[in-house]
């Protein structure tokens, strides 16, 4: 198994790596083609297109945000567990929870962090909507990060809950997304959210782009956000 692509990346990225955080990616990649025979859990599943845009693309925040030690992190709808557990392999230090409304993807993840031997990372079944009115979960995180498809004011809604005052929701979205920061604006000042940079970029030997948008969160949410279930979706803000 080639992995010149992955350590290249992480060069690029300028990410400190070792023998154990390549070999935590190839378990993971197994992991993933095997439960994928069985489950849909990506329809990307060749080895070097798996680095490139789901592990270099979950990672590839940290050019432009600061993973400290002991930052609080969650990762809202994360499927097969993009972006959270690629952060976390690289940034071991850092505390992640990974929420996802299917059981079976959590049972997943949870395998993936005994076989990976993670530590303060935990897997959640259930929805944004409940837990972002969860008092041990609501405004508790320093950053809320997102690769979820839904659009910005309905993804708002889902993770601004969760974030501390002066603490940042930074979805990952494709590179042509202008119209749908412009769509958002109602929705985030209603949110206490403010859009403060929007950072694009091409992943690591690619010419995919895609954007961060940092929005910072500069007051606390009122109490009928979030909706209820279904509603970010179904009646956008």
């Amino acid at each position: 198994m080639n992995v010149d692509k992955l350590t290249h990346g992480l060069d690029e990225l300028c990410i400190k790596y070792n023998d154990d955080t390549i070999d935590k990616f190839i378990k993971y990649y197994q992991m993933i083609i095997e439960k994928n025979k069985v489950m849909n859990l990506t329809a990307i599943t060749d080895f070097e297109d798996v680095i490139q845009k789901h592990f270099l693309d979950s990672i590839s925040l940290c050019e432009y945000f600061d993973f400290i030690n002991d930052i609080n992190v969650i990762d809202i709808g994360t499927g097969a567990g993009f972006p959270g557990i690629p952060l976390k392999i690289v940034f071991p230090d850092i505390n992640i929870t990974l929420l996802d409304s299917l059981n079976k993807r959590v049972f997943f993840l949870n395998e993936v962090i005994e076989k990976l031997e993670l530590r303060n990372i935990i897997a959640l079944h259930g929805r944004a909507e409940d837990y972002g009115r969860n008092i041990e979960y609501r405004e508790k995180f320093d950053l809320c990060v997102s690769r979820a498809v839904a659009n910005m004011s309905s993804l708002a809604e889902y993770c601004l809950p969760f974030v501390k005052v002066n603490g940042f929701f930074i979805p990952y979205k494709s590179g042509e997304c202008d119209d749908e920061i412009t769509a958002s604006k109602s929705a985030l000042k209603k949110l206490s959210g403010k859009i403060c940079k929007v950072k694009k970029f091409n992943l690591p030997d690619s010419d995919i782009s895609r954007s961060f948008v940092f929005i910072k969160k500069y007051d606390t949410i009122s109490d009928k956000y979030p909706r209820k279930s279904g509603m970010p979706t179904k009646k956008p803000l």
